[in-house]
Formats: C-alpha cells, structure tokens, sequence
C-alpha cells in the first residue's frame, strides 16, 4: 500500500513541476504577502521617520513672532505658503499650511484666546504624521504660554490641571508590532490554499478533463491509495508554498526599518519554529478541501473558479481578528483557520500557550483532511464523476 501511495505521489509531483507556468503561480502567491509588507512598511517608515524635518508653510509668518520662534526652536522648517496652497494640499503636494488670522496679534496682547488655523487634508494618509507633529508643537506652544500667563498672574500653573492621566504601557515592543503585523498570519495561511491549488485542480479535474482518469483507476491500486498520493502531492506543495512566505518574511522584516516605526518583530528561529507548527497542519486539510471541491469540477478552468472562491474561507477569520481582535478561548484552536491564525498571532507576540492549542489545532486539520478524503475516495466510484466530462 504504501508502494502505490509512494508511487502516485512521485507521479504527480513529476507531472507538475513539468508545467513551469502552474508552478510559477504556486511560487508567486506566497511571495505575495512578503512583498506587500516590504513595500508598505517601507512606505510607512519613511511618512514616520522622526529625523525628518517638520516642513510647515506658513501664512502670516510676521503676525505671531513668539509662535514662529517655539516653532524654529523645536525643529520646524517655517516657510511663506504660496496663495494656491488649499489646491496643493487637496493635490497632495503641501501636508499642512499654518494660517495666522490678522486679528491673532490683537487677540494675543488683550490675553484672549488667539486663534491659529491648520490646513490640512485628512484623507490622505501619507500627511498624517506630519499633522499630528503640528499639532503637537501647537498644542505644546500653548500649554507653555498658558503656564506663562498664570504664573504672570501669581497663579500657579498645576492648579489648572487637577488630575493628569499617564499611561503606563504594558506591552512588549513584540506585542506592539503583533498588533500591526497581523497580516502574516493570515497571509501564511493563505498560502497553504495558494501553494496547493494548481495541483489539486490538476490532479483531479485536469485528469478529467484529459481523459486520463478512467484508465489510471483501471490499474490494479485502491482508490483510496490513489486519492492518499494525489493529496501527498498536493500537501507537499501547500507545505513547501508555507516555508518559501516564511522565509521571505524573516528576510523582508531584517530589511523594514519597523524601529522608525516603534516596532521589533520577533522573528527569530524559535519563533518561525512556532509559526510553522501553527501553521503546517492546515495544509493538511486544505489540500484536502482542495481535492474533494476539484473532483466535482468537469474542467481544470471550472476547478481553478471553484478553488479561488474557496480561497476567500482563510481571509473570513483573518479580516475579523484584524477588525474586531477577541480574546482567544481553548475551543477557537480546534476550529480549522481561525486556530491557526490565532497561534499564528500568539506566537507573534511572544506569548506561550503551551502544547494544547498546537494539538488541538493539528488534529481538527487531521480530522477535517481525513472527512474530506473519504468523501473524494467515494466519489471516485460514481459514474458520472469519472465519465462525465461535459
């Protein structure tokens, strides 16, 4: 039995590293997610890098002159805004503009509440930073020129503020970036759907769609050894896809400058140790899923539509993590998917479950791969599974 598994799994393999162009798209889906981080991420350093100098046009440069000073003294490059600078902004060419009223010098001297004017865009995000370190320096400006004030007046300048709330940050730099990088356990569990799919289309509804299905099930070997190295073949892929997006992670995040960020990702040997433990034993009952939807389909193109819809089940628990993070609870590790996102993210911030939820991850895989090839073994005895082709 295992001859004829061993068998079938070399045949299949052979016949698919034989279509370069398959192969190249197993390749490419999990070289997706990495590539994506790496530019994002870079984007991202480069709008939050802090040794950038704060450009702010300004209008009305002459009108506050204490302000223009605390604004030169903290690192800010002061400039006259041009006159179409609401079009620049909406163009995206300026971040921000800061407008002084004609009436601030006049608001200023009578101790009044002076009003300055920020111009901005928020829909943009690339601005953001600058923005919030405008407001920042404004908002420090007046905190200091408050104090000023009520000291002038024998006040003393703590009384205004009776309560003052500081945050004390528990969190590791790991579960910061965790937090952020969220996308990695998702894309890696896609890649366990991407790595696998060209195959299982192949080996299933391919051999149908050739012809060549009725003659291999007239060899002398079970069909549910056929069905055992069709799917070996197709996991090894699903495997293999997992490890080349893992890799490509560790290299990507040594290149990310996620400090500029205020971020350390902790991808170190043990730590991909555990992802991939989180991770691997769903290509189990991917590739799985993977061959039972394909033997359905009369074509390797109707195969292809049916794996790619198939392909929107890993990104149902990722997206809802990412938009609305739970508190895992034991029970979420045997659910195929969502237990593997969960350790995946686990792993990521450094926290350690112990073996419980890895096991209990890994058997609901076993147990939904072995569900999903008996079904397959089954329906390769129906008539119109292997006859049909049209």
């Amino acid at each position: 039995m295992r001859h004829l598994i061993g068998t079938v799994f070399r045949k299949e393999l052979r016949d698919h590293f034989r279509d370069t162009r398959a192969l190249g798209t197993a390749v490419l889906w999990p070289l997706l997610g990495p590539t994506v981080f790496l530019v994002m991420f870079n984007l991202m350093a480069s709008w939050y890098r802090q040794d950038r100098p704060l450009e702010l046009p300004v209008v009305g440069r002459a009108r506050a002159p204490s302000l223009m000073a605390f604004l030169e003294r903290y690192g800010a490059h002061l400039s006259e805004a041009p006159a179409d600078y609401e079009e620049r902004i909406r163009a995206g060419s300026l971040d921000a503009v800061l407008v002084v009223p004609e009436d601030y010098a006049q608001d200023f001297s009578a101790g009044h509440t002076a009003s300055v004017h920020l111009v901005v865009d928020s829909s943009r995000n690339q601005a953001r930073h600058t923005i919030e370190r405008a407001h920042r320096l404004l908002q420090a400006y007046g905190q200091q020129l408050g104090g000023q004030r009520l000291s002038a007046r024998g006040v003393v300048p703590e009384l205004a503020v009776p309560v003052q709330v500081e945050e004390l940050d528990l969190s590791t730099p790991e579960r910061s970036a965790a937090s952020v990088l969220n996308m990695v356990p998702l894309f890696l569990v896609l890649a366990t759907f991407a790595g696998g799919m060209s195959l299982a289309s192949d080996t299933m509804a391919g051999e149908r769609e050739r012809g060549s299905l009725e003659p291999l099930l007239l060899n002398p070997v079970p069909r549910g050894a056929l069905v055992a190295g069709k799917w070996l073949a197709t996991v090894s892929m699903a495997c293999g896809a997992v490890l080349l997006s893992l890799v490509a992670y560790m290299l990507v995040v040594r290149r990310v400058p996620l400090e500029d960020l205020g971020l350390k990702a902790r991808f170190d040997g043990p730590a991909a140790l555990g992802m991939l433990a989180a991770v691997l034993p769903l290509a189990l009952a991917a590739s799985a899923v993977q061959m039972w939807v394909s033997t359905y389909a009369r074509s390797y193109k109707e195969a292809q539509t049916y794996l790619s819809l198939l392909m929107v089940l890993p990104m149902l628990p990722g997206m809802v993590l990412a938009l609305s993070p739970m508190q895992s609870q034991t029970w979420m590790f045997a659910v195929p998917v969502l237990g593997q996102e969960l350790l995946a993210g686990e792993v990521m911030r450094g926290e350690w479950l112990g073996p419980v939820p890895f096991l209990l991850a890994a058997l609901s895989s076993a147990v939904a791969a072995f569900v999903c090839l008996r079904f397959t073994t089954r329906l390769l005895s129906r008539e119109r599974i292997i006859f049909g082709r049209s």
